[in-house]
C-alpha cells in the first residue's frame, strides 16, 4: 500500500497544524505509522488522497450509523444549505428534532442544543451545579467526556482522591472539585461521597467508549443511581457516543434505567457538529432565558446541522429492524475476530452494544480503566497496521470505539474477517 501523498501532506499539515491535527488521535501516535489523509467517503467506505480504498469501523468515530454520503442526509444538508448557512435565530428545524428526541426518551421534557458533545457536557454540569447548589462532581477513571478543564484530571493516591490536572493549562483550583471513582465499583463511589458532602453530580458513560468499548454492569448503575437519590446529587449519563448508537434509546433504553441529565451528540447531527443535552423539565426550565443558569452559543441548532440529524433520526425510526441487523454484523465481526485470534494463541476480550464494537489483547475481561491498561498496546499497534495495509480502517487506540454502519452486510464482514485471520498469523 503505498501513501506517499499522505505522508507529503502530514508533514505540511505539521508546519501550520499541531501535530498535524486538528484532534490528537488522529495522529497515529499510539499506533504508529502516518495518519492516511481522506479524500472522500462513500457507504462504508473510505478514500484516501493515494487512491486507497478502505472499509471504515471508525465513521467519523460513530455519528455516521447509514455511512459515508447517504443520499437522504445529504438531500435534506443541501436543501437547507441553499436557504443559508446560519441565522443566529429561531429555525422550526430545531423544534422537529428536539421533539424526535424527546418522544424517545421518558426522563427527558425539554433538550438544549449546543455544537459538539464537549459542549453538552459542560453545560450539563453547569446545570447540574446550579440546580442543586452544589460545587463538587464525581467522574470515573477511562470515561472521557470532553476536554474541558474541570474534567482533565488524573487519578491521585486513591479512588475517591480529588482530582489533579492531567493537562497543563487546567488550574488546580477547577480540578479540586472533580472527584475520581473506578468503573464498575460502587464502592470508590461510596468513597466520594465519604469525602464530600458537596456533590452536585455523577457523570459516566453507562457504555464507556473512551477507555475501549467497557460496559457499565447494570446492577452497578442501579446502585450508582440509589446512591445519587440518597444523597441528592443529579445523575448523568453521558450518551454522546451511545446515543441512538447502542439502541434507538441509547444505552439509556438497554439498562432501564432513568439519569436525570442525559448528554447527546454524534448521531443527532448526521455528521455535522452538534450536541445537545436533556432533562425534566423541572431541571431544564432553570436555564436561561426562563431560569438563571446560563448557557449560549452562537451556533448552536444549526439548521444545516438540525436537518442532518432529522434526516438521520428518521431513517432511524422507519427501520425497525436497524439496531438487530448492525448488532448482528457487529457479532460476526467480533466472532471472527476471537476465532482468529484463538487460532494462533493471541488472548482477546471483545463485546458488542447494538452497532457499537470493542476488543482488547488481553487474557482477562476489562471491567474498568486499569484493566483496559494491562492490554498489550504494542499487539494492538501491529494489529492496527496490519489491518490497514489490508484495506481495513480501524479505530487508531486501543482505547476507542469501532461502529458497523447501515451499508456492510455480511458478505462484506466475511471478507473483513478473512483478512483479520491472515493478519493475526502473521503478527503472532
Amino acid at each position: 500500500m503505498k501513501i506517499k501523498k499522505s505522508k507529503e501532506e502530514f508533514e505540511l499539515a505539521k508546519e501550520y497544524i499541531p501535530g498535524g491535527v486538528d484532534s490528537p488521535v488522529r495522529a497515529f501516535k499510539s499506533v504508529g505509522g502516518t495518519p492516511v489523509f481522506i479524500k472522500k467517503g462513500k457507504g462504508a467506505y473510505i478514500y484516501d488522497i493515494d487512491g486507497n480504498k478502505y472499509v471504515d469501523f471508525v465513521q467519523s468515530w460513530g455519528p455516521l450509523i447509514f455511512g459515508h454520503a447517504n443520499k437522504k442526509i445529504e438531500k435534506s444538508v443541501i436543501k437547507a444549505s441553499k436557504k443559508g448557512l446560519s441565522f443566529g435565530a429561531p429555525t422550526k428545524v430545531e423544534t422537529k428534532l428536539a421533539r424526535e428526541i424527546v418522544e424517545l426518551f421518558p426522563n427527558i421534557d425539554k433538550v438544549r442544543f449546543v455544537s459538539s458533545g464537549t459542549e453538552a457536557v459542560m453545560s450539563a454540569i453547569r446545570l447540574a451545579r446550579g440546580y442543586t447548589s452544589k460545587n463538587d462532581i464525581v467522574k470515573f477513571e477511562g470515561c472521557y467526556h470532553g476536554h474541558s478543564d474541570s474534567l482533565l484530571v488524573s487519578a491521585g493516591s486513591g479512588a475517591a482522591t480529588f482530582g489533579t490536572p492531567s493537562s497543563p493549562g487546567v488550574p488546580a483550583d477547577l480540578t479540586k472539585h472533580t472527584l475520581l471513582a473506578k468503573y464498575n465499583d460502587i464502592q470508590s463511589v461510596q468513597k466520594c461521597f465519604e469525602e464530600s458532602n458537596d456533590i452536585a453530580c455523577v457523570i459516566i458513560e453507562p457504555i464507556a467508549g473512551n477507555m475501549g468499548l467497557v460496559p457499565a454492569d447494570i446492577e452497578f448503575l442501579k446502585e450508582l443511581k440509589a446512591l445519587c437519590e440518597k444523597n441528592g446529587a443529579l445523575l448523568i449519563f453521558d450518551e454522546v457516543m451511545s446515543g441512538f448508537r447502542a439502541s434507538i434509546g441509547g444505552a439509556s433504553g438497554l439498562v432501564g434505567i432513568q439519569a436525570d441529565i442525559l448528554t447527546f451528540g454524534k448521531v443527532i447531527g448526521g455528521g455535522m457538529p452538534v450536541g445537545a443535552f436533556g432533562a425534566k423539565e423541572e431541571i431544564m426550565n432553570r436555564l436561561s432565558p426562563d431560569g438563571d443558569i446560563y448557557q449560549a452559543g452562537t451556533l448552536s441548532g444549526n439548521p444545516v446541522a438540525m436537518s442532518a440529524g432529522l434526516a438521520s433520526l428518521k431513517m432511524i425510526k422507519k427501520d425497525e429492524d436497524l439496531y438487530l441487523k448492525l448488532e448482528a454484523l457487529a457479532d460476526m465481526l467480533m466472532e471472527g475476530f476471537k476465532e482468529g485470534a484463538k487460532e494462533v494463541g493471541i488472548p482477546i476480550q471483545t463485546d458488542v452494544r447494538g452497532s457499537m464494537f470493542g476488543f482488547f489483547f488481553n487474557e482477562n475481561p476489562v471491567k474498568n480503566f486499569d484493566d483496559a491498561q494491562k492490554s498489550d498496546a504494542k499487539l494492538f499497534a501491529r494489529f492496527h497496521q496490519e489491518m490497514l495495509k489490508e484495506g481495513v480502517y480501524l479505530a487508531c487506540s486501543q482505547y476507542e470505539t469501532g461502529f458497523i454502519c447501515e451499508p456492510m452486510d455480511a458478505k462484506l464482514i466475511k471478507k473483513v474477517i478473512k483478512k483479520a485471520k491472515k493478519v493475526f498469523k502473521k503478527i503472532s
